[in-house]
């Protein structure tokens, strides 16, 4: 039999409760727990406080200074001393195609982006109505040609009036020579009553028409030579009026040729102005043309650099399209205005500012070669030596590609001069 305090007893030991023991992320499960007092929160040290930031700011800088040492190495190189640049557009001469005369267009040989020779037909104008007139011409030059002729024949004919004329005149003189010797013999006999005074008369009357028969000779013998004249001034005529007449087919003549538009120069059509079957006044554009052989590129530089730069002054050019390609050329104009700022400045700070236009012009001998590359409004910078005992800089040496290496064109394409 058992006690009641001992059954107390045995069920307060038995069923006490059992607490659990807490694990923590410093401490395993299963792990005795330390005892005794603690002193408070854990703190941390500097390198966990400090250690991540480092880091980054470590690796941030070392970026810094790699992307700036990489800027250093592929910056291009300033310009050295003697050497001025600016930033322009590759330009060239502009050409344009008209009509000369007023008429109808036949016929545009030739597109936008066609490169054209010198002396190429690019357009035939409507020539009906010269032909027209040259035909019309040609009919009066004939005409002209056979009044030479018959102003010839009537000179011919007054020059043989002019001899019957003279003739005359001896035929005239003989007769008065023979009325001359009757009234010298008859004027003695009538004094002595030997000759009637009728036979005296009739002996002075013959003398008298016979020295009009001799002065109505002479007048025809000059209006004889009048006629030569007027006849020869009628063949002088005649050639004049052939002069003109050939003049007026070699103006006809002109104009057809002119109906065939040709371009003055090596270029490119850049643009069609007129179409087909259009009718233009004389004067009126049909194509516009750019100058291959004259391609260059327009900059600007202060009122300094401006004025040490000469005419003549060796330049180069880099597009930037093509920035591994250096192009020589020379300076070719300073402007003799300022540009971007007033004309009329007082101090000499203003006058530092002032922008002066100059033109750097591609030789025509390394044009020729590329006249397939050209294209103007590229952008790009120009470069001229202001000292003449300057050296220019590596990275300024002139590179040039070859021959239709660019744009995709073959060299077989590029015009063989």
């Amino acid at each position: 039999m058992t006690n009641v305090p001992d059954a107390a007893h045995s069920q307060a030991v038995g069923d006490a409760p059992q607490s659990p023991v807490k694990t923590t992320a410093s401490q395993p499960a299963g792990a005795s727990q330390p005892t005794g007092k603690t002193d408070g929160p854990k703190k941390d040290g500097p390198m966990k406080r400090f250690g991540k930031p480092l880091v980054w700011l470590v690796v941030v800088l070392a970026l810094a200074g790699g992307g700036y040492y990489a800027w250093l190495e592929l910056r291009p190189p300033g310009l050295p001393q003697g050497f001025a640049s600016g930033n322009g557009r590759i330009e060239a001469t502009e050409i344009d195609v008209d009509a000369k005369i007023p008429g109808r267009i036949a016929d545009i040989l030739v597109a936008e982006g066609d490169f054209v020779r010198a002396g190429q037909v690019l357009v035939h104008m409507d020539t009906r109505t010269l032909e027209a007139q040259r035909h019309e011409a040609e009919a009066q030059l004939e005409r002209a040609t056979i009044g030479i002729d018959t102003a010839q024949a009537v000179v011919k004919e007054r020059e043989a009036e002019q001899v019957a004329a003279k003739a005359n005149i001896g035929v005239t003189q003989a007769v008065l020579d023979a009325a001359l010797a009757r009234l010298a013999r008859v004027e003695p006999m009538a004094k002595e009553n030997i000759e009637t005074k009728q036979a005296l008369d009739d002996a002075r009357a013959a003398f008298s028409g016979a020295t009009a028969g001799v002065a109505g000779a002479q007048a025809k013998v000059a209006a004889a030579e009048a006629a030569i004249s007027a006849a020869k001034a009628g063949v002088v005529d005649a050639k004049a009026a052939v002069i003109a007449a050939q003049a007026t087919i070699d103006r006809i003549v002109a104009d057809i040729d002119d109906a065939s538009l040709k371009t003055p120069r090596d270029g490119r059509v850049q643009y069609k102005v007129s179409e087909v079957a259009e009718v233009l006044p004389a004067g009126g554009r049909v194509l516009n043309l750019v100058d291959l052989n004259d391609v260059y590129m327009t900059f600007y530089l202060p009122t300094k650099q401006a004025g040490e730069s000469a005419i003549g002054a060796e330049a180069r050019i880099v597009l930037d399209s093509f920035p591994e390609y250096v192009i020589p050329a020379s300076i070719t104009y300073v402007g003799n205005v300022a540009q971007f700022t007033p004309k009329t400045v007082e101090t000499e700070a203003e006058r530092q500012k002032l922008m002066f236009r100059l033109k750097a012009n591609i030789p025509p001998g390394q044009l020729r070669r590329y006249h397939q590359m050209v294209k103007t409004g590229l952008p790009g910078m120009a470069y001229v030596k202001l000292d003449s005992n300057a050296q220019w800089p590596d990275n300024l040496a002139v590179r040039l590609p070859e021959p239709g290496s660019l744009g995709g064109q073959s060299s077989d394409q590029a015009p063989q001069q």
